[in-house]
């Protein structure tokens, strides 16, 4: 009987040793996913492209105004319409400097062609070759903004767009998809709005303060964010 007590359980061992193996190895591979998904592959290199947050910098205002837009987004197009005008105006009355974070949530109401992705790609092709022209850019892909459901521009269409305001050649930067991955890893990063549950757009942010769209003062009176 005492034999029989200190027999080894080899297969209690080998299963327990197994268990821990697979932990292990699922433990890796999420580690992996997370780093994968997060990777930003490959960067911009314009001085005026934050690689960090992926902040687009327009002007050199003390203050800081950022937006966080999807191109496929309407209410981003309101947004645009009603306050980019006089957002401009702060920029260039030294006021504030404006950092346009491209992001990408929207990619399910283009009918599978990532338009919201392939967008915000093409505004950083466009504000690393030609800085000068991202504003221009910008304002252009709102006036001719696809309907959600949608498939969206084509690449070719942004290729021309992007012709229209800069003399960069960014065609392969946008066919190539060259900063999807970079669009990928600063949406994740984008802040979330007050009471809200999940990202959205526009959000709005005051020199580090993400601030409830209710709370944007309207048209005409945003200078008073920064008084």
């Amino acid at each position: 009987m005492a034999a029989a007590q200190r027999k080894t359980n080899w297969f209690a061992i080998w299963v327990s040793v197994g268990v821990v193996v697979v932990l292990v190895l699922v433990g890796a591979l999420v580690v992996w996913m997370n780093t994968a998904a997060k990777d930003p592959g490959t960067l911009p290199e314009s001085g005026g492209i934050d690689t960090t947050t992926g902040a687009i910098a327009v002007g050199e205002g003390a203050n800081e105004l950022a937006t966080y837009i999807d191109f496929m987004c309407p209410i981003c197009g309101d947004f645009e319409a009603s306050y980019g005008e006089e957002m401009l105006g702060l920029v260039e009355d030294g006021t504030i400097t404006l950092n346009i974070h491209p992001i990408s949530i929207l990619d399910r109401y283009s009918q599978g062609t990532q338009y919201s992705t392939r967008a915000a790609n093409a505004m950083y092709c466009v504000a690393d070759s030609d800085p000068t022209a991202t504003v221009a850019f910008m304002q252009t892909l709102f006036e001719n903004q696809p309907a959600e459901q949608s498939e969206g521009l084509s690449d070719q269409e942004l290729i021309d767009f992007a012709k229209g305001v800069t003399d960069a050649d960014v065609a392969s930067c946008i066919t190539d998809g060259t900063y999807k991955d970079f669009v990928a890893a600063m949406t994740e990063k984008t802040p979330i709005q007050p009471g809200a549950s999940g990202i959205g757009t526009p959000t709005i942010a005051v020199n580090g303060e993400v601030i409830s769209n209710s709370t944007i003062p309207s048209p005409g009176s945003l200078a008073t964010l920064f008084e």
